[in-house]
């Protein structure tokens, strides 16, 4: 499904990948990954998007953003909403879906493919509107988790459906082995 002239970019929903990985019991290389998408063609941009917490001293996903912007990703963040749902619980809100769909489609008249790391349903709009473009779109995710964590009509509409799972030993950061008898 890839073409070595293809030109080609991927746009990462971060925090979806990263709920998909964790269910699959592995962790993203992130260098892996872009090497491994440079090969499949003309890498043309890598973009990551994810929400931010503001106001925390010290954020988790802080030293991952740096490293992927320092690396050559185009890292896309907006501050993450703070609420209480309707029984007093404490939530967070930062859904990046439209600032993927708008750069995707900025983009997309220089392209031949998008690979979309995301399973959400909500994306299947945004790949119908890159397909009537002339742009191939092949979605990474994984079926093989409970429940799985691709929506099924956007797995249809993709012209390629790539499984999370099967890319565990390309672009999997490799275990760290238990110290101590941990």
């Amino acid at each position: 499904m890839f073409y070595k002239d293809d030109r080609l970019a991927i746009f990462i929903d971060g925090a979806n990948l990263y709920a998909a990985a964790k269910s699959l019991g592995f962790d993203i290389d992130y260098k892996l990954l872009r090497q491994e998408f440079d090969r499949r063609g003309k890498l043309m941009r890598a973009y990551y998007y994810t929400a931010l917490m503001e106001g925390e001293e010290y954020s988790p996903i802080r030293p991952l953003v740096d490293w992927l912007h320092y690396n050559g990703y185009c890292v896309v963040t907006k501050p993450a909403k703070e609420f209480t749902d309707t029984m007093g619980r404490r939530k967070i809100k930062g859904n990046m879906d439209i600032e993927l769909t708008v750069d995707a489609m900025q983009l997309a008249p220089r392209l031949d493919h998008v690979v979309l790391f995301s399973g959400d349903g909500d994306f299947r709009p945004l790949i119908e509107a890159l397909q009537r473009q002339g742009v191939r779109v092949s979605v990474v995710s994984t079926i093989r988790s409970q429940p799985p964590m691709i929506a099924d009509d956007l797995r249809r509409q993709a012209d390629n459906f790539i499984e999370l799972d099967a890319l565990r030993d390309i672009i999997g950061r490799p275990q760290r082995e238990a110290q101590n008898g941990e």
